[in-house]
């Protein structure tokens, strides 16, 4: 990779936060694929997070990395810049008056959840169903088990690229199925989500609910990364991957999951390579056999190698 990036970061003063160079990022996603992020800086806080963006010239690209759930990590990296943010100053969960909670966009999904049922606020409970961060959500409207980001989400928070702070409302968010309006190099730190009166017992119950349902029908023991295709207008991406007979099917040492066919896995020793050209394959073969475009949920970043 060009050191530019490199060069340009290690003379930055005044961080407080880590930076490191040339990070290894497949022992970070759950393909457990990819390469390394050229530089990768975990703010300290907000503030940090401010002063790093507005030292560092426009031309170097930035990327946000979160729990890497529903990412693949091509194996050539990810050059320029790649945030993870993390910690208290980005991950913590508070309840507000009026059944509302804030969370920092490094907090779980799950955490979120639970957060709220203990509070006695329902209405997030389908976020115990998403294993990703707040970050990923507010970015790709995540949803699971009948509630989606947009229903709950009140206020974002976060940085331009030029290290402002900017905040935007339910309707900016322009959400969409798994999709936000806002720009890519918008860095959101934070939320403001709206809930309702529940009982404590009856919302625990009900993620329970979503959690043998999860373990019931998905590969979450296995290297893989979410949901791989969004589901096209009145249907499912599984039935029409099965109807084509991609289920099992293998490249390299990416695999169609036996128990979910809309899930990709790395049965070992996969390259995010095998992985990328597995779902294409399954996208070359749904149009050839039903003619619908599957299109990639899965976020797939960096260079090919």
């Amino acid at each position: 990779m060009t050191s530019t990036a490199q060069e340009i970061t290690g003379t930055m003063q005044g961080l407080r936060g880590r930076l490191n160079f040339d990070q290894p990022l497949a022992p970070t996603t759950w393909f457990r694929v990819g390469g390394a992020a050229e530089v990768m800086f975990t703010p300290a806080d907000e503030d940090d997070l401010a002063a790093f963006l507005q030292q560092l010239p426009r031309e170097i690209p930035v990327s946000v990395l979160g729990l890497a759930s529903n990412t693949i990590v091509r194996d050539g990296g990810i050059p320029g810049v790649t945030l993870r943010l993390g910690g208290r100053a980005f991950g913590a969960i508070t309840v507000e008056e009026g059944h509302r909670l804030r969370a920092g966009t490094a907090a779980p999904d799950m955490r979120v959840a639970q957060a709220a049922a203990e509070a006695g606020i329902d209405g997030l409970a389908f976020f115990r169903g998403i294993p990703g961060s707040i970050g990923g959500a507010l970015r790709m409207n995540a949803g699971a088990h009948g509630g989606e980001t947009t229903d709950v989400m009140v206020t974002a928070h976060g940085f331009d690229r030029a290290g402002n702070k900017v905040s935007f409302s339910h309707d900016e968010m322009g959400f969409a199925y798994r999709h936000c309006s806002i720009a890519d190099d918008i860095i959101f730190t934070s939320a403001l989500f709206q809930g309702r009166p529940g009982e404590p017992h009856a919302i625990e119950a009900e993620m329970a609910r979503i959690t043998a349902a999860r373990e019931a029908a998905q590969p979450i023991r296995e290297k893989t990364g979410g949901s791989t295709f969004r589901n096209p207008p009145g249907g499912k991406a599984w039935q029409l991957i099965d109807k084509a007979g991609c289920r099992g099917l293998v490249i390299g040492d990416a695999q169609v999951s036996q128990m979910h066919c809309n899930f990709l896995i790395n049965r070992g020793a996969a390259t995010a390579a095998d992985i990328e050209a597995l779902g294409e394959e399954v996208r070359r073969r749904v149009m050839e056999q039903s003619g619908i475009a599957l299109h990639w949920e899965i976020k797939r970043v960096g260079v090919a190698r």
